[in-house]
């Protein structure tokens, strides 16, 4: 062991191993053998295949080898479930997605120490990457369910969807996969890469801790044979497939005059190209992602260097200083680059192209650094003066190789680009974003990074062109992809969504004066004083703040300092959404007899806190979807247009349906970044006093919401005279929505009046959707002319 002070002189890396006991507990607990997940249910399967770890060899565990019957058995509980999946209302299937992505982050550490064990990826990738990534595609899938009847009206379900995928990010395709299969109201077979299915295999226990209905996800382990069976049952809709251009064709070619509906992600050998006037340090670093990322087992892997001649020395010079310095080594270790190939058969394969890519004239080049002895670990490759077509440019190599081939001018280096039979994805580096935007366009390939590479996310559609597929995964595209228009083919439908019965309302008895809620603090009124708020016979219910000008003042200021709402990612705003609406289904019981004390009937509060619980889902799906345009006007350019947050938004809110409304406004101006003071309705405020609590118990941060009680037209009219605040909506009496209206005009803010008319807040058309987000944001529009 080393001193510190030669710690300190060396600055060499010590070991940083995660600790893999929970998850080898967790083998052990299973007697390291799996079977078969069908209809909710475990059953044992007639034949087994083993798992090992790429990195040590060791066995990790036998998993089921499934069978054509045993296929088609998982293939019948999905197909008996779903009829009754499909006609589930898209708020029940977002809450199991939801319940889904909570699971999987409740249990992140275990999963990425399963996935390293079971891949050999380093265990910082599968910790930083695969694992929040999938919960995020669950996270924002849970969205589209909430959504998609409204933005994809008279669409429907496919069926049985027949997912497979690949063995380089197993947990992660696996989400891709079944996260908008189900938001859409199918129900899947999932057959994970033989090689690879421990992480589904914990999935599968995870769908029952998520309360996912039997049969609705099944998953069936096994080989090339089990992904057969599964593409050729006559029950099996559609195929979604992840993996080789091989495959992808078979599959194409089996399913073709079946009516499958098919989306295919299949090979790349993507472009990394570097322009002349290019940052040449980020672009090291983006190609080391690029390329070494998952030691290069990437569909996307940015295998092919092109590079500007004026600066290719330059550029290979950095390129090799910081492979001198790359980590290969245990991938369980946090400190290392770069881990363990999938198996000896595919180190093989890589080192057979490299040696060929030599043969036709390249030059390979490798870092001198330590490398394990083990079959399946292997030093980076570097291969130069690599002709068009020398075979390294035109095959998929799938590992640690990177090709350089240098160009001349922009539309060589497009030509070059294109000089390949995949177009999946390309990089492009340069500080020139006309040059980078004109490349973009002239590449043939389904995602282009600009200054960037590896940039994935559920919100944004993910797909190739040529022989790298079709069809996309991921945002709205993706959505469409795991649908049909109703009744396109047979004219029948999924059928209505089943009613939900009301429950017991217990009594809630109240025991306390409510406080105003500013800047993360319950705080008394100014003036010291409170109102009763009054039952329809007159009897007192409680009390609440007369607050007064001075109030208003903090809660504004409060909200103009929480910037850092307005700067959380669409991503962690929707997660917060998700945790107001759990806390508050948590006291479900509770707000309905609050509602039910004010008068509203026991089956109608019910209602109105489960409708409310349903718009916060809604909020949370949109946080990440109310996206601009790109337009494209009769010139060389695009132009973006942008919704951003309009800041600072005061609410006033209806006396009608007090706890819906008040989530009807506050949720869609949150959603989008804004920061809110809220002043709650004037004959029930009691709503939304008890929100702060469930405010207080779900992360939002201090001045996001601000909740003042009081006298709601006096309120509205100081919010509507501060300069601060950006917006003001007034939903009250018409008198009041006038005076705000005048107030307003001093400073030309913006503001949204009901003029003393009623809104159906129950509805999904009247009380919620893009008229609410629209006026929670402002559009900037942004010029981007292309071309030199």
């Amino acid at each position: 062991m080393p001193s510190i002070p030669e710690i300190f002189d060396t600055m060499a890396y010590g070991p940083a191993p995660e600790d893999s006991a929970r998850a080898r507990e967790w083998l052990a607990a299973h007697g390291h053998g799996f079977d078969l997940f069908i209809g909710g249910a475990w059953q044992i399967p007639a034949a087994r295949l083993p798992v090992t770890n790429p990195a040590t060899g060791e066995q990790l565990a036998e998993i089921a080898d499934a069978n054509a019957d045993e296929v088609d058995a998982a293939v019948q509980a999905a197909a008996a479930a779903f009829p009754g999946w499909a006609a589930t209302p898209g708020h029940a299937r977002a809450r199991v997605l939801y319940a889904l992505a909570r699971s999987i982050q409740k249990h992140s550490r275990l999963l990425a120490v399963i996935e390293t064990l079971d891949n050999g990826k380093p265990i910082r990738e599968t910790r930083d990457l695969d694992v929040p990534l999938a919960a995020r595609h669950f996270y924002h899938h849970a969205g589209w369910a909430q959504l998609i009847a409204a933005e994809a009206p008279d669409h429907e379900p496919l069926g049985v969807v027949g997912a497979i995928t690949p063995w380089n990010f197993p947990l992660l395709m696996l989400a891709w996969k079944i996260a908008p299969a189900i938001a859409a109201g199918n129900t899947v077979v999932l057959k994970p890469a033989d090689l690879t299915s421990l992480s589904a295999l914990f999935f599968a226990e995870l769908c029952a801790e998520a309360g996912v209905p039997p049969g609705v996800i099944n998953i069936v382990t096994g080989g090339a044979e089990t992904g057969g069976a599964l593409v050729r049952h006559p029950r099996v809709a559609k195929i979604a497939f992840t993996g080789s251009t091989r495959v992808g064709q078979g599959i194409r070619e089996t399913t073709a005059g079946t009516g499958k509906a098919l989306t295919l992600e299949l090979g790349g050998k993507s472009p990394f190209i570097v322009m002349d006037d290019a940052d040449l340090d980020a672009a090291v670093d983006g190609l080391v992602d690029a390329i070494w990322f998952n030691q290069g087992q990437v569909c996307c892997a940015g295998s092919r260097l092109l590079v500007h001649e004026a600066v290719a020395d330059t550029l290979l010079a950095r390129i090799k200083t910081r492979l001198g310095r790359f980590r290969i080594g245990d991938p369980l270790d946090k400190g290392v680059d770069m881990g363990a190939l999938i198996s000896p058969a595919q180190r093989a394969r890589v080192a057979e192209l490299v040696a060929r890519g030599v043969a036709e004239g390249a030059t390979a080049w490798e870092p001198a650094i330590d490398c394990p002895t083990g079959e399946c670990f292997m030093r980076p490759v570097l291969l130069e003066d690599v002709s068009p077509a020398n075979i390294v440019a035109a095959e998929e190599i799938f590992g640690p190789v990177l090709t350089v081939t240098s160009f001349r001018t922009l539309g060589e280096a497009a030509d070059l680009a294109n000089n390949t039979r995949y177009g999946l994805a390309a990089t492009i580096y340069s500080q020139s974003g006309a040059r980078a935007l004109d490349l973009a366009r002239r590449v043939k390939a389904g995602v282009v990074w600009i200054n960037c590479t590896n940039q994935l996310d559920a919100a944004c559609g993910f797909g190739g062109v040529r022989e790298s597929g079709f069809g996309r995964e991921g945002g709205l595209e993706g959505m469409l992809e795991y649908l049909r228009p109703m009744g396109e083919w047979d004219g029948a439908g999924a059928g209505p969504a089943a009613g939900v019965p009301p429950l017991a309302l217990p009594p809630a008895p109240i025991d306390r004066t409510p406080k105003n809620y500013i800047g993360g603090k319950q705080n008394r009124p100014d003036g010291g004083t409170s109102r009763a708020v009054l039952a329809p016979g007159g009897a007192t219910l409680g009390l609440v703040a007369d607050s007064n000008r001075k109030d208003i003042r903090d809660a504004v200021e409060a909200a103009h300092l929480a910037e850092g709402w307005t700067k959380l990612t669409a991503h962690a705003r929707a997660q917060i959404l998700f945790y107001l609406a759990e806390n508050l289904s948590a006291r479900a019981d509770e707000f309905a007899g609050r509602l039910a004390s004010a008068g509203t009937a026991p089956r109608a509060a019910q209602a109105e806190v489960e409708a409310s619980i349903a718009r916060l889902f809604a909020y949370a799906a949109w946080a990440d979807k109310f996206d601009g345009r790109v337009h494209s006007p009769p010139m060389r350019a695009v132009a973006l247009s942008i919704n951003e947050p309009v800041g600072v938004i005061g609410i006033a809110c209806p006396d009608e349906a007090p706890l819906l409304a008040l989530v009807s406004l506050l949720a869609p101006a949150i959603a989008l970044g804004n920061r809110c003071v809220v002043v709650p309705s004037d004959a029930m405020p009691l709503p939304a006093t008890d929100f702060i609590q469930v405010i207080e118990t779900s992360d939002v941060p201090a001045g996001t919401i601000n909740i003042v009680t009081g006298d709601r037209d006096r309120l509205a009219l100081v919010l509507a005279q501060h300069d601060q605040v950006g917006a003001m909506w007034h939903f009250g009496g018409a008198d009041g929505g006038a005076a705000v209206e005048r107030a307003a005009a001093a400073t030309i803010k913006r503001s949204w009046v009901a003029h003393g008319r009623a809104r159906d807040w129950a509805s999904p058309t009247h009380g919620e959707g893009r008229a609410f987000l629209r006026h929670a944001s402002q559009l900037k529009t942004i010029w981007l002319p292309y071309g030199d």
